[in-house]
């Protein structure tokens, strides 16, 4: 990046901090603050109406009962609440809640959770099945996401892991570029460049993980502006990010360009495909024009794809993978002088319902590629018809 950049992008940022300050100033002002706490009161309202809407006809447990309840008792109230939920989504209008809503399909994971409920691959042990399941979970997700074009004889072998969900894929692999940065390229004040349209969770990694975000900003075309990209990336650079797509517009940032601009001065791309990761690869088989965006990109070097929105894997699963095993490894947690004995865990989460990496298998396994095939079709087709 020249001076003259670096210099322009700093302005841009300085701008934006400029503004935060003074909305920090403008709340101290009497006036102001009672028309924002006004409003933020409406909000409250609104999402306590909708977060307790049992509260007058439904009894509240707030202190462990003398004596338990009979089993029966429970589930009818389970089963009453449900029905009166069901309604919410079963017609359909709802966006990004339930993304396979088949009965015969959620009948068929409850029994494969059922199955496998007192699973915990943490003690792989005494589970080894689960070990199996994961595994193969991201081996099926790799090979979908272009495992299979990186050289065989080359350093790379695409590996990963699979997490609770999107969020914590996200977040591990932020955490991981931090520590590989540190270890390897001795970075302690590490950067990420992230478009304004990247997903929350990259906030909430920079905040857990002391990792300072330089904000991009999008064109026209609401996808990441690669100029503003190549400005914002200086010597603290850890990450640069791109959405497949992003949440809030639905488009592909402009991946190839962006990974690319990393490979070349040799940090870590982030393809967060945690929305279309289970919908491009077969899109693109369908004939429809998907530009690059995984590891067929050589400047790709992880991805987050989530399993439980249209992998159709019940809610908790997703996969976070790396271009590399030698990456990877900065994910581990190791804990080896614990008077407990020898700790590790390879997410956040020491304890893990495994019975969840086992519907997410079950889910996978019985799609295959013409499920997925025909259900990709189905959403595209039903796009182009609320487009026209």
């Amino acid at each position: 990046m020249s001076l003259t950049d670096r210099t322009k992008h700093r302005i841009e940022q300085a701008g934006q901090s400029m503004l935060d300050v003074l909305f920090k100033y403008a709340k101290r002002v009497p006036f102001v603050r009672d028309r924002i706490e006004a409003e933020y009161q409406k909000v409250l309202q609104e999402l306590r109406k909708s977060a307790r809407p049992y509260a007058d006809d439904i009894e509240t447990v707030l202190r462990l009962p003398a004596t338990g309840r009979a089993r029966g008792s429970v589930l009818d109230e389970m089963r009453t609440l449900r029905d009166r939920e069901d309604e919410r989504w079963r017609e359909g209008f709802v966006s990004g809640a339930v993304y396979h809503g088949d009965s015969e399909h959620i009948e068929f994971l409850n029994e494969v959770y059922a199955i496998n409920s007192q699973t915990n691959p943490l003690h792989s042990d005494l589970w080894p099945r689960i070990v199996k399941y994961e595994a193969e979970i991201v081996s099926m997700t790799a090979n979908m996401l272009g495992a299979g074009s990186v050289p065989a004889d080359s350093a790379d072998e695409v590996c990963g892991v699979v997490s609770s969900g999107g969020t914590e894929s996200i977040m591990l692999a932020m955490k991981t570029y931090r520590d590989w940065a540190r270890q390897e390229r001795g970075i302690t004040h590490p950067e990420m460049v992230v478009p304004v349209t990247a997903h929350a969770a990259f906030d909430k990694a920079a905040q857990s993980f002391g990792i300072q975000q330089i904000k991009i900003p999008v064109g026209d075309d609401y996808r990441a502006d690669v100029r503003a990209a190549k400005r914002a990336i200086g010597r603290n650079t850890i990450v640069v990010v791109g959405s497949a797509p992003c949440f809030p517009h639905g488009v592909i940032d402009p991946i190839e360009e962006l990974s690319e601009l990393a490979f070349k001065r040799g940090i870590g791309f982030h393809t967060d495909a945690c929305l279309g990761g289970f919908v491009l690869p077969w899109a693109e088989k369908l004939g429809y024009p998907v530009p690059g965006f995984d590891f067929r990109l050589r400047g790709v070097t992880s991805m987050s794809a989530d399993t439980h929105k249209y992998g159709y894997a019940a809610k908790g699963t997703s996969v976070v993978l790396y271009r590399r095993r030698s990456l990877r490894r900065y994910q581990w947690y190791t804990a080896t002088d614990w008077p407990g004995g020898l700790y590790l865990s390879p997410t956040f989460a020491g304890s893990r319902p495994g019975a969840l990496s086992a519907a997410c298998w079950a889910a996978l396994v019985s799609m295959g590629e013409s499920g997925y095939l025909a259900a990709t079709k189905r959403i595209l087709e039903t796009a182009t018809f609320v487009r026209e």
